[in-house]
């Protein structure tokens, strides 16, 4: 696996995101975020607690499953949490940082996940909001990933708004977006990319003041990631391009 893939790139980033002695949690089809968090307990000289949607709490799985919902992500877990669980603790005030996906994102960090196109004669019917209608507006923070960066998933407009709230961090390939001021501003952008490829690939505005490079990957995380990730399964699965 190379140093600074745009794979390791997005999973490196993700577990950035995660802060001391907070409650952090990923969710269905979230393998990357999964990935980050497993990285994160490895890689920093932090606690957090780790929940993720098999149930498990701070788990100590035996393999790294290929879904983030393999009930071996519950292994030697503190305790078994359910769906109503995790949303128990969003809407009091208690989930620190969650994972979520989305098809669309807007510059207010909204998300769709429900259709492309017109509801009522949409090119693509999607899965709906699930859990992210309740989490999203409820976390402190939500983050979200995109495998490709583009003017179709990073858009002015949403097709369908389906969870309100917005996203406080969106990574991508070659970004990182952080909200700032109840928008999306740029964090950071990928080495071998720069703000004005950034720029032409994304279709809302954004607020580039204080962004540079991303600092490269240091020597636990690429270490951390290698031992999840030692034939480069995931890597290949996700097939990540920088463009």
């Amino acid at each position: 696996m190379a140093e600074w893939t745009p794979f390791s790139f997005i999973v490196t980033q993700l577990a950035r995101f995660i802060r001391p002695n907070e409650i952090t949690f990923s969710g269905v089809n979230s393998t990357l975020p999964m990935l980050a968090c497993l990285l994160a307990k490895h890689a920093y000289d932090f606690d957090f607690t780790y929940i993720n949607v098999a149930g498990g709490v701070n788990p100590t799985p035996s393999k790294i499953p290929i879904s983030s919902s393999d009930p071996v992500l519950a292994e030697q877990s503190a305790s078994i949490f359910a769906n109503e669980d995790f949303y128990d603790l969003c809407t009091r005030g208690r989930m620190d940082l969650t994972f979520l996906g989305a098809a669309q994102i807007d510059g207010e960090g909204c998300a769709n996940n429900s259709v492309i196109g017109d509801w009522h004669n949409p090119k693509v019917r999607l899965p709906g909001g699930g859990g992210g209608a309740v989490m999203l507006p409820t976390a402190k923070r939500a983050c979200t990933w995109r495998t490709e960066h583009s003017r179709r998933t990073l858009v002015e407009k949403l097709d369908f708004c389906t969870s309100w709230g917005g996203f406080h961090g969106v990574v991508t390939p070659i970004a990182v977006f952080v909200k700032r001021d109840g928008r999306l501003a740029l964090q950071s952008w990928h080495p071998e990319s720069s703000l004005e490829e950034v720029r032409e690939r994304t279709a809302f505005t954004f607020d580039a003041q204080g962004a540079t490079a991303a600092e490269a990957p240091t020597a636990r995380e690429r270490e951390a990631l290698l031992a999840l990730d030692p034939q480069s399964q995931f890597e290949r699965d996700a097939a990540v391009k920088l463009r």
